[in-house]
């Protein structure tokens, strides 16, 4: 598949998405803060929920309910009705069965010629995620495998290719061998988020469409707000399904969650979210 043709065929005629993620009760967070951005900017969006949490962790208390007995029933379902999706977004996974559902299926999607995004969404600051096994690991690797576009955050970056995470950050020499490795796993293309080279924040990428390593800079806002990173990953994903260029596309993400984030500094509660369905202007 050529990641260039792919979406040239997009910008002519918005196509089907289906998102594989977590459906937050209580925040704007996984794929309820990615469905309003890709509906807005025009593309069918379907789900696959991964688990129902009733609010983001850092509450303090949430109950979880594991979908996966409801995933394993509706893939079955979907294959004797001939669904089809022309792009697929995976995001986080709860179990490890889970993840060979999900890989397995993104590899049957992959050879009819479906466009695989992965958010290999693991960890961060160096750290596996509660819950988060080596094995998991493993099978993200197969994910990531078959993923037309891959963008884990450093730490997932650092699990994925067995790099060493620096507290500190890389050099670009260092920055370009982690996109290479990146590719070695099957990956045509990738991106890094929240990494720092050279004592920068930026995020780094390589397209494999014209063979190029870039790293694209930013100033750290000193605000946490939930579910930045799957706004950047709809924003990103959007514009890509539009047509347009991935260093071009990644810039305008990071450009619309500095925005956002910027806007809504002053929430009350920030563990909710965004409220996206505000700030639609902004995309």
């Amino acid at each position: 598949m050529v990641f260039s043709s792919v979406c040239t065929t997009f910008a002519a005629d918005m196509k089907k998405i289906l998102l594989i993620n977590d459906v937050v009760g209580y925040s704007h967070v996984g794929m309820v803060a990615m469905m309003p951005i890709l509906t807005y900017l025009g593309h069918p969006t379907y789900n696959l929920p991964t688990s129902l949490v009733s609010n983001t962790l850092d509450y303090g208390r949430f109950n979880v309910l594991d979908t996966t007995e409801y995933m394993r029933g509706v893939l079955p379902v979907w294959r004797e009705l001939g669904f089809t999706f022309d792009a697929v977004c995976t995001g986080l996974m709860f179990s490890e069965e889970q993840a060979v559902l999900v890989s397995n299926y993104c590899s049957e999607l992959s050879r009819q010629g479906t466009t695989i995004f992965v958010d290999p969404i693991m960890g961060d600051g160096g750290r596996l995620y509660n819950g988060i096994t080596p094995r998991q690991v493993e099978l993200m690797r197969q994910m990531v495998s078959v993923a037309d576009l891959t963008f884990p955050n450093y730490t997932e970056a650092c699990f994925l290719t067995s790099t060493p995470f620096q507290e500190e950050g890389l050099s670009w020499q260092e920055a370009r061998e982690m996109l290479s490795r990146l590719r070695d796993i099957g990956a045509r293309s990738s991106l890094v988020t929240s990494a720092r080279v050279e004592g920068q924040s930026c995020v780094i990428g390589y397209n494999h469409q014209d063979g190029e390593f870039f790293r694209l800079d930013y100033d750290e806002i000193p605000v946490l707000i939930h579910g930045t990173g799957d706004i950047f990953s709809a924003v990103l994903i959007g514009h890509l399904l539009r047509g347009e260029p991935l260093k071009q596309s990644t810039r305008t993400a990071m450009d619309v969650v500095s925005s956002l984030i910027d806007r809504n500094r002053n929430l009350d509660d920030k563990k909710r979210g965004i409220p996206i369905e505000k700030c639609l202007d902004l995309l």
